[in-house]
C-alpha cells in the first residue's frame, strides 16, 4: 500500500476510535474530553483530494492544520450527557411537582381572598351554633313538641318532634343517681341514726295534742269533742306532767322504732324518683345547678374550636377542588368541636402530668364545689323533711309497715293513758283513731 493511502487508513482509525470511546464513555456516565489533537495527513493528499472536490474528505483537508495549531495551546473540553445531571434534572422535576399544588393554591386565594378567609370564621360560628343548640336540646323542651305520630318511649327523638334529653329520660337518670348515690356515698341507715330520738320527741310533741284534737273533731259531735280539753285543763299539775312525759316517751319510742326499720320505711328511690317524674324540670335545674361552668364551656368552646378547625378547612379548600368540600367540612366541624369539649370536661379523671402540665377533666376539677351544690340542692328540695315523710306517709311500697309500726305505739301509748285514767276504750275505736292520725299526720309534719 502506498505511504499516502496508509496515512488516511490512519487517520480514519483514529477518528473512529475517538468516536466510539465518546459513546463508550457517554454510555457508561463517564466525562469524556478531547485534550490531543489527531496527526495531520499529508499535504500531498490533502491538495488531491481538494481537487477531486470531495466534501466530506476535503472538509478533513482542513481538520489537521486546526489540530495541529491545538497541540501549540490548551485544547478546550466538551462535556457530554451523563446520570448526574440526570439526577439532577429528576430532583428539580420532583420538587416541581411538590410546589406546583401550593403555587395553585396560592394563586386561587390571591383571585378570592376574601372568600376564603372568611371560612374560618364562618366555621367558628356553627361551633358556636351547633353547640349551643346541642346545650339547649338536653334541657328544653320540657314536654314532646310535635307530631305524636310515632314515637319510642323514653327517646327524644320522635317521627316529628323533640322533647329535651333530660326530661325524656328523666325516671332513668333519677334511678340511676339514687342508686349511684346509695351504694357509693350514702347510708340511709347510718343517717337515720345520727337522728336524735329525744330531740326529734320535742320537736314532735307540740303537734300531738292538735293531732288528738283533729281525730276527736272528726269523730264525735262538737261539744263532746271538746270535752277532753275541759277535762284535761282541770286535771292537776302532776298529772299534766305525767302526760307530757308519757306522749315524749311515744314519741322518742316511735323514732327509735323508724330507725330500726327505716330499710322498710323509707325508700329513697321511690321519693326521689317520684318528685323527679312530677316536676321534670327538677333534675335539669340541678344539672345546671351543679355544671353550669361546664355547660358554659361547652357552647363557647364551640367558637374557638370551631376557628381552629375552619384553617384546616380553608387549606382544604385550597387545595382541593371540590364542591362538597364546605358541605362535609361543616359537618366535621359540628361534630369534632362537641367531642373536644366534652373530652375536656370529663377527660382525664385523674390528674395526669403531661410535661409541665397537670390535665384533669374541667368537671373532676370542681369536684368540692359540684358535691356541696348536689348536696345542698338535694337536701333544700328533695330530701327534706316534709318530702321524707310524705314518702313514708304515702308511697305503697312503704305505707302498711309505718302503718302498723304507728298503729302498735299508738295502742300502746293510749292504753298506758287510759288505763291511768281509768277509762275503758274500745279496740277498734282505737285502730280507727290510728288510721286516722296517720291521716293527718303530715299536716303535722314541718
Amino acid at each position: 500500500m502506498a505511504p499516502t493511502c496508509r496515512h488516511c487508513a490512519v487517520s480514519l482509525s483514529i477518528i473512529l476510535c475517538t468516536c466510539t470511546h465518546a459513546t463508550f464513555a457517554s454510555s457508561h456516565g463517564f466525562a469524556f474530553s478531547v485534550h490531543h489533537s489527531l496527526p495531520a495527513l499529508p499535504s500531498p493528499v490533502s491538495a488531491r483530494l481538494a481537487r477531486r472536490n470531495l466534501g466530506p474528505l476535503s472538509s478533513l483537508s482542513k481538520e489537521p492544520v486546526l489540530m495541529r495549531t491545538n497541540l501549540a495551546r490548551p485544547s478546550k473540553s466538551f462535556r457530554l450527557t451523563t446520570h448526574a445531571s440526570d439526577d439532577e434534572e429528576s430532583k428539580t422535576s420532583k420538587l416541581e411537582r411538590i410546589l406546583a399544588p401550593f403555587r395553585k393554591a396560592g394563586a386561587k386565594f390571591k383571585q378570592r381572598p376574601g372568600t376564603y378567609l372568611i371560612i374560618p370564621f364562618i366555621a367558628a360560628l356553627v361551633g358556636w351554633v351547633t353547640n349551643y343548640l346541642a346545650v339547649q336540646m338536653i334541657f328544653y323542651p320540657i314536654k314532646y313538641v310535635g307530631l305524636d305520630l310515632f314515637r319510642k318511649e323514653e327517646v327524644p327523638l320522635g317521627l316529628i318532634g323533640w322533647q329535651g334529653i333530660v326530661p325524656c329520660k328523666t325516671r332513668k337518670m333519677s334511678e340511676t343517681m339514687v342508686n349511684m348515690v346509695t351504694t357509693q356515698l350514702l347510708n340511709v341507715q347510718e343517717v337515720f341514726r345520727r337522728l336524735d330520738p329525744k330531740k326529734c320527741a320535742e320537736l314532735l310533741a307540740p303537734e300531738v295534742p292538735k293531732l288528738g284534737q283533729g281525730i276527736l273533731d272528726e269523730s264525735f259531735p262538737p261539744w263532746l269533742a271538746q270535752f277532753p280539753n275541759t277535762v284535761f285543763d282541770g286535771l292537776p299539775t302532776e298529772t299534766v306532767e305525767w302526760l307530757r312525759v308519757k306522749n315524749l316517751r311515744f314519741l322518742r319510742g316511735l323514732t327509735i322504732g323508724m330507725q330500726d326499720n327505716i330499710d322498710s320505711l323509707l325508700s329513697v328511690k321511690n321519693c326521689v324518683v317520684n318528685q323527679m317524674m312530677k316536676d321534670r324540670s327538677l333534675l335539669g335545674i340541678l344539672f345546671k345547678k351543679c355544671g353550669q361552668a361546664e355547660l358554659d364551656f361547652l357552647t363557647n368552646s364551640g367558637l374557638w374550636f370551631g376557628f381552629l378547625l375552619g384553617l384546616i378547612q380553608m387549606a382544604v379548600a385550597l387545595f382541593w377542588d371540590n364542591p362538597w368540600t364546605l358541605s362535609v367540612g361543616g359537618c366535621i366541624v359540628g361534630l369534632a368541636t362537641n367531642w373536644l369539649a366534652l373530652k375536656w370536661i370529663f377527660e382525664p379523671v385523674n390528674p395526669t402530668k403531661f410535661g409541665p402540665f397537670v390535665l384533669q377533666g374541667m368537671f373532676l376539677k370542681r369536684q368540692k364545689e359540684v358535691a356541696e351544690e348536689f348536696s345542698s340542692f338535694f337536701a333544700k328540695n328533695v330530701l327534706n323533711s316534709k318530702e321524707l315523710w310524705n314518702s313514708i306517709l304515702t308511697d305503697p311500697e312503704t305505707q302498711p309497715h309505718f302503718h302498723k309500726l304507728f298503729t302498735t305505739h299508738l295502742i300502746k301509748f293510749a292504753s298506758s293513758v287510759t288505763s291511768a285514767l281509768q277509762v275503758d276504750i274500745d279496740p277498734g275505736m282505737m285502730s280507727s283513731a290510728a288510721k286516722s292520725a296517720i291521716v293527718k299526720f303530715p299536716n303535722h309534719i314541718h
